[in-house]
C-alpha cells in the first residue's frame, strides 16, 4: 500500500510558487523594458524630400512679387460740360496722335450759350466804344473851358501890369490898378481850378473805361470758354499713343468729368510690383530690380514705395532702364526680383518649407551615409527668394531637408531609403 509522504507535498508547492512569481518578474520586467524603448525611426523616400547642402560665401539678397506693366504717359479724357456721345470713332488698340479725333459730343445747350456769349461780347464792345466817345467829348469840353479861362487870365494879367506902369506916372488912380490885380488873381485861381478838373476829368474817364474793359474781358473770357467747351465735343487723344479704353457707348449721356477714354504711351512702360509687406522693410528707391515678363528679362530701378499696404502687399513702382523685348505691353502680367543687398562671406543654404529670417526652426540633417536624417535646431538669420543665412546649429557641406516634414514631428529621426 502507498504511504503519503507531507514532504514532498510542501517542496512541490513552494516550486510552484517560485515558478509563478518568477513569471510575473520577468513579465514586469519585460513590460518596464518594452515601455522605455524609443519609438522605431519612420522611413522616408528620398526622392520625395527636398535636400540642400549648406554653403559658405557670398549670397544675394532679393525680394520677389508678381506685378503688371503699366504706362508711365497715362491721359484720362473727361467730358468737359454736359453732352451726349453721338459718335464713337476710334477703338481700343488704335494708334492715335494728338489730333486723333476718338469721340464725338452733342450739347444744344451749350450752342446756346455760345451765341448769347457772343452777344454779350458785342454788346460790352459797343458799350466801350460808345463810353470812349463820351469821356473824349467831355475832355473836349473840359479842356476847352480851360483855355477859356488860361485866356481870360492871361488878359487880366497882362491889364494888370499895364496898370501897374501907368499907376507910377500917376495916370490912373490907384483904385483902378488895385481891381486890375485883383480880377488877375482870381483868374489865376480860377485857372489853378480849371486844371485840376481837366485831370480829375482825365483820371474818372481811365477809371470808366477801365470798368467798362473788364466788363469786355469778362465776355471775352466766357465766350472763349464756351467756343473751347464746343471744340472739347470733339474729343482728342492729345497725346501720342495707344487708345487703350472707351468708357462710353453711343447715345449715352455723361455729365461734366466724367472720364471718357484713356489713352496710353506703350513705349514708356514701368512695372507695379506687390511685395509682400513682412518682406518690403528693406526695400529702398534706387535699387536694383529685374523684371521677367515671360519673353525677357529687363533690368531697372526701383522709383517709388507705397507708403500705405493693401491686402497684405505693397506696391513697388519699378522704372524700366533696358530696352523692351518684343511683346511688352500695358497690363502684361511680370514676375519682378528686387536686390536688397550682397552679403560677402555668410553661411546659408535654400530657403526650407517652414521658417521665417530672425527665428530658430527645427530641421533634419542628413547622415554623412545618407541612410537616416536627425532633427537639429537651426538659428535662421536674413532671408532671400531662394536663400536663408544660417546662423547657428548647421556647418558648411551639412545636408539638410528644406521640404515640410512636418508629418514627422513626433520622430527625431527618419531613415531614408
Amino acid at each position: 500500500m502507498d504511504i503519503a509522504r507531507p514532504s514532498n507535498a510542501r517542496q512541490k508547492r513552494i516550486r510552484q510558487v517560485l515558478y509563478v512569481g518568477g513569471g510575473l518578474v520577468i513579465v514586469t520586467g519585460i513590460s518596464v523594458g518594452l515601455s522605455r524603448l524609443k519609438p522605431a525611426a519612420p522611413t522616408v523616400e528620398a526622392g520625395t524630400v527636398w535636400k540642400d547642402a549648406v554653403k559658405r560665401g557670398p549670397m544675394l539678397r532679393q525680394v520677389r512679387g508678381l506685378g503688371t506693366l503699366v504706362p508711365e504717359d497715362i491721359r484720362w479724357i473727361p467730358a468737359t460740360t454736359a453732352a451726349r456721345i453721338e459718335k464713337i470713332i476710334l477703338r481700343p488698340g488704335t494708334r492715335v496722335t494728338p489730333d486723333s479725333v476718338i469721340v464725338e459730343l452733342s450739347n444744344p445747350q451749350l450752342e446756346q450759350e455760345l451765341q448769347d456769349a457772343q452777344l454779350k461780347l458785342q454788346s460790352a464792345d459797343a458799350s466801350l466804344a460808345n463810353l470812349k466817345v463820351q469821356v473824349q467829348n467831355d475832355l473836349l469840353n473840359q479842356r476847352a473851358a480851360g483855355a477859356t479861362i488860361e485866356a481870360e487870365y492871361s488878359r487880366a494879367r497882362m491889364q494888370a501890369e499895364m496898370n501897374n506902369s501907368l499907376a507910377q506916372d500917376k495916370l490912373i488912380p490907384e483904385i483902378q490898378r488895385r481891381q486890375s490885380e485883383i480880377d488877375a488873381q482870381q483868374l489865376s485861381i480860377r485857372n489853378d481850378i480849371a486844371k485840376e478838373q481837366l485831370a480829375s476829368r482825365a483820371d474818372s474817364a481811365r477809371a470808366q473805361l477801365a470798368v467798362q474793359q473788364s466788363s469786355v474781358d469778362q465776355a471775352r473770357a466766357v465766350l472763349q470758354l464756351k467756343q473751347r467747351q464746343r471744340d472739347e465735343l470733339k474729343v482728342r487723344a492729345g497725346i501720342a499713343g495707344i487708345l487703350q479704353q472707351v468708357e462710353v457707348q453711343e447715345g449715352q449721356q455723361v455729365g461734366p468729368g466724367a472720364n471718357l477714354v484713356r489713352v496710353a504711351n506703350p513705349s514708356r512702360l514701368k512695372a507695379e510690383i506687390k511685395i509682400a509687406e513682412t518682406q518690403a522693410k528693406d526695400i529702398q528707391v534706387g535699387q536694383r530690380a529685374e523684371i521677367d515678363t515671360r519673353v525677357g528679362i529687363v533690368p531697372g530701378r526701383v522709383a517709388r514705395i507705397d507708403p500705405s499696404v493693401q491686402n497684405g502687399t505693397r506696391t513697388v513702382d519699378v522704372t524700366l532702364e533696358g530696352e523692351l523685348p518684343r511683346g511688352a505691353v500695358p497690363d502684361l502680367s511680370v514676375d519682378g526680383n528686387i536686390e536688397l543687398e550682397r552679403l560677402a562671406d555668410v553661411l546659408y543654404m535654400g530657403r526650407p518649407a517652414f521658417g521665417q529670417e530672425q527665428s530658430t526652426v527645427t530641421l533634419f540633417k542628413v547622415d554623412a551615409d545618407g541612410t537616416g536624417a536627425s532633427r537639429v535646431q537651426v538659428k535662421l538669420g536674413r532671408s532671400s527668394v531662394n536663400a536663408m543665412e544660417v546662423l547657428a546649429g548647421l556647418n558648411a557641406g551639412d545636408s539638410v531637408i528644406l521640404s515640410d516634414m512636418s508629418q514627422w514631428d513626433a520622430f527625431d529621426r527618419v531613415r531614408l531609403r
